[in-house]
């Protein structure tokens, strides 16, 4: 398990969406490069590159066939997986969870507003803003669970009593506490604290498809709660994936419609956080748009 430090970043401009624009934290690769080779010496199962196929796996752009289904054997707790929806330890010793860029609107303190140190910030419905802020995000209901293990070689075991901060753009693209429309809410953001089988849950909306991103919820691990609400160290900063099959379903419904036309212009093979290898971000995704969906991920740190 490995530990990351929060380094501060500079404030950025306000987020604004335009057509074909790619994001603020997809500047290219002499951006991402150095990111995409701490991420990749940092991977565990990197380290046996030459050990075996399951190595080998990670390191490689994922084919268009695993980019769209959300019952992929890709997906963290996919085929195999114990009915709780966890992964057996063979296929969480794969490889940690990658670290990942927080990007430009993480409300951690890093680089302007810090939603962490806000009372209320730990709970487990995100849909909603709070403290003196009421609004309400709209859009198809999303579950997202994670389970957080301490990954130290072969060895993986659950990792309970951490902290996961995580925060996601609404239906319409933007960001709480930094676009203009949604500056003063702070709703799809929140803090939970994984019990004693590592599970952690929200209960938040679907996110759109922006600009020049895959879609995607961004997270950060803290070994404790006192540690992400009291600006400590960061064992890991990644993302999650969500299947292109069940995007494209909740992007057909009502408030998504620019969301439909921003997908059709990215891939995960053209995504600047996922084009590396997405097989341990891509989340298992279940449900309907009658009953809501549900999106499990392991989390290896």
């Amino acid at each position: 398990m490995s530990r990351r430090t929060r380094t501060p970043a500079a404030v950025p401009a306000p987020h604004v969406h335009v057509e074909g624009e790619v994001e603020a934290h997809d500047l290219g690769l002499s951006h991402d490069l150095p990111r995409i080779v701490e991420r990749n010496l940092g991977r565990r199962g990197l380290l046996a590159l030459f050990g075996g196929v399951g190595a080998v796996a990670v390191v490689g752009c994922g084919s268009e066939a695993s980019t769209s289904s959300s019952s992929s054997t890709d997906a963290a707790g996919g085929a195999g997986a114990p009915p709780d929806g966890g992964a057996s330890t063979t296929e969480v010793a794969e490889g940690e969870i990658p670290e990942e860029t927080a990007g430009p609107y993480p409300g951690d303190g890093s680089n302007g507003p810090d939603v962490l140190s806000e009372s209320g910030v730990v709970r487990s419905d995100i849909t909603t803003s709070f403290g003196s802020a009421s609004g309400t995000a709209e859009g198809v209901p999303l579950t997202i669970r994670m389970k957080v293990y301490d990954l130290n070689g072969e060895d993986a075991t659950v990792l309970s009593g951490a902290a996961v901060y995580a925060w996601h753009a609404d239906r319409e693209g933007r960001y709480s506490m930094y676009d203009d429309e949604v500056a003063d809410q702070n709703y799809l953001r929140g803090v939970q604290v994984t019990d004693a089988t590592g599970w952690v849950e929200f209960t938040s909306i679907f996110p759109s498809c922006y600009a020049g991103r895959w879609p995607h919820v961004h997270f950060e691990v803290y070994a404790e709660a006192e540690a992400a609400t009291g600006g400590g160290e960061k064992l890991r900063t990644s993302q999650l994936a969500l299947p292109q099959d069940v995007c494209e379903t909740v992007y057909a419904t009502e408030g998504y419609e620019a969301s439909v036309q921003n997908l059709g212009q990215v891939s995960l093979a053209s995504d600047m956080v996922f084009s590396d290898g997405y097989s341990l971000q891509m989340a298992k995704v279940t449900g309907s748009l009658d009953e809501g969906y549900t999106a499990t991920l392991n989390v290896p740190v």
